[in-house]
């Protein structure tokens, strides 16, 4: 087993427990650091199609296509400009329910998310 700065394993759990019960003790929150959800937008689909995620949740769309696309949300809840190749929209969803959406450029690409309370 790999030893964290010449520390004895026992000793660095030892830490980790005593440091996760302290921040309990003193009623402090704990995030822990994910990568927000991304959806893809290649080969004219949006991927994954369908999404779930929490309510306070940035989901971030990233176009890998060769050519610009929108995100438009059918409730006009958010909209992106025109997205270049490589380019990114971000958009934080803040309350509960189906969000339908769609690319104003090829309306025939779709995709939904779900936000769960």
């Amino acid at each position: 087993m790999r030893r964290l700065g010449g520390a004895p394993p026992l000793h660095v759990a030892l830490i980790v427990a005593g440091l996760t019960c302290a921040i309990a003790a003193a009623g402090l929150t704990v995030r822990a650091f994910a990568a927000d959800p991304r959806v893809t937008i290649a080969n004219f689909t949006f991927s994954p199609g369908d999404l779930t995620v929490p309510v306070g949740t940035t989901v971030v769309f990233d176009n890998d296509d060769d050519i610009p696309h929108t995100v438009v949300a059918t409730d006009r809840s958010f909209r992106s400009q025109a997205l270049d190749t490589t380019d990114e929209f971000r958009v934080t969803l803040t309350k509960a329910g189906e969000i339908d959406y769609f690319c104003s450029l090829h309306p025939r690409m779709t995709g939904k998310i779900i936000v769960t309370p």
